[in-house]
């Protein structure tokens, strides 16, 4: 298990929704360490790198090399929840700016502007 924080990008074995297999992707840490010292998991936002398809709650991240990543990427709306053990490595993070642009973006997401 490998330590990781809210901003960091991991890489996450991802099971596909049919449970025919599993595929490492990169995604983004999103809960509090509070959260996963608590709960020994992990809230996760999935990173893709298909950035002609950008949709309601994605953000198309400016430093995308800064956070470990070896193609330009998504950060998307699709969000889970994961034991901590299914994250293997840590690619790097995001810098504070480019997370507050998401955290924003989230808010809207999910209804939670004031």
């Amino acid at each position: 298990m490998i330590a990781c924080k809210r901003g960091d990008v991991v890489l996450v074995r991802f099971t596909f929704t049919d449970a025919s297999g599993w595929k490492n992707r990169p995604a983004l840490v999103l809960n509090s360490s509070e959260y996963q010292r608590k709960r020994q998991e992990l809230v996760v936002a999935a990173i893709s790198s298909n950035v002609s398809r950008v949709l309601y709650g994605d953000h198309l991240l400016a430093q995308w090399q800064q956070a470990g990543l070896l193609f330009p990427s998504v950060v998307t709306g699709i969000l889970r929840t994961i034991k901590r053990d299914m994250a293997h490595r840590r690619l790097g993070a995001l810098p504070k700016p480019e997370m507050e642009i998401i955290e924003g973006t989230l808010r809207t997401m999910l209804g939670l502007e004031a």
